[in-house]
């Protein structure tokens, strides 16, 4: 029997490598490769991410995406497939993280504590693949081949990870009753994230987004002034544990010690990629 380990060391080790995946999602690298293949504005974010799992249509894209107004979904997977196939956007959005890694890393592309953070990486996600019931996101990206150069490896270990955690928070999610606007007014209500932005990234119309949040008020989870009242706060640090708990198992594999060695070595990684501006749009997603 495998050690257990305590859900915040695997959360904490999470979010310290998050942004050498997260980056791919904004910088300019990709939205020129997937110009470059016909596909614009959100296209290229719904087929980058969903293309794993094969030409699969926008319900499929909508249910594994989750929070997204289905319309956008549909409008911007409608000639997707029969513009590009998805091993010609996995390659360009590999190349694309190629060349931004090395814009941000710079000299540390190549180097002993990229290799080692790589190799630590890899162990988790490999390890997540032991479990990929119910994981349906990240079991299109487990499948996927490994990359040969170590900054890739660790990119996509970190891409296999975020889907399994990413797929695991959306069944606590649904195991809430809890739908896809109701859960972005939630996180609004936490003062984290403006709700003007939530919305109008994900593209739902003001009158449903309204619609969500008397939902969610009328469970009681909002106050009168538009945070979480306490119920509320108790409901999304539920779903949050619940999320931590089924992420635990690739981090325990790999063990408290290396998970803290891990955290180490991404750490200025994760810091070189932020400084470099990574982690904000490179051009709007209308």
């Amino acid at each position: 029997m495998r050690a257990s380990l305590d859900p915040v060391v695997a959360r904490k080790t999470w979010r310290t490598v998050e942004p050498l995946h997260g980056m791919i999602y904004f910088v300019p690298e990709a939205v020129q490769r997937y110009a470059a293949l016909g596909l614009k504005g959100r296209s290229g974010y719904f087929a980058s991410r969903s293309a794993a799992m094969g030409p699969v249509g926008a319900e499929a894209i909508v249910a594994t995406f989750f929070n997204f107004w289905p319309p956008l979904v549909h409008s911007s997977m409608a000639d997707v497939w029969s513009t590009t196939a998805p091993e010609q956007i996995l390659h360009a959005r590999l190349e694309a993280a190629d060349a931004a890694l090395r814009r941000a890393l710079g000299d540390a592309v190549g180097s002993q504590a990229l290799a080692q953070a790589a190799r630590l990486a890899r162990v988790a996600a490999e390890a997540a693949g032991e479990r990929p019931q119910g994981r349906p996101l990240f079991a299109g990206h487990a499948s996927l081949p490994w990359p040969d150069e170590d900054h890739l490896v660790l990119w996509h270990a970190q891409t296999i990870l975020r889907e399994y955690r990413g797929d695991g928070h959306v069944a606590a999610l649904c195991s809430a009753g809890v739908g896809g606007a109701e859960a972005l007014v939630i996180h609004a209500a936490t003062g984290e994230v403006p709700a003007a932005v939530l919305r109008t990234t994900r593209a739902w119309p003001e009158s449903e987004w309204e619609d969500a949040v008397e939902s969610v008020r009328s469970r009681g989870w909002l106050a009168e002034d538009g945070t979480l009242s306490s119920e509320g706060a108790a409901h999304r640090q539920g779903v949050e544990d619940l999320t931590d708990a089924l992420a635990v198992h690739p981090y325990a594999v790999l063990g408290e010690q290396c998970c803290s060695e891990l955290r180490a070595l991404a750490r200025p990684l994760s810091q070189a990629v932020v400084s470099a501006g990574m982690l904000r749009p490179a051009t709007t997603l209308e």
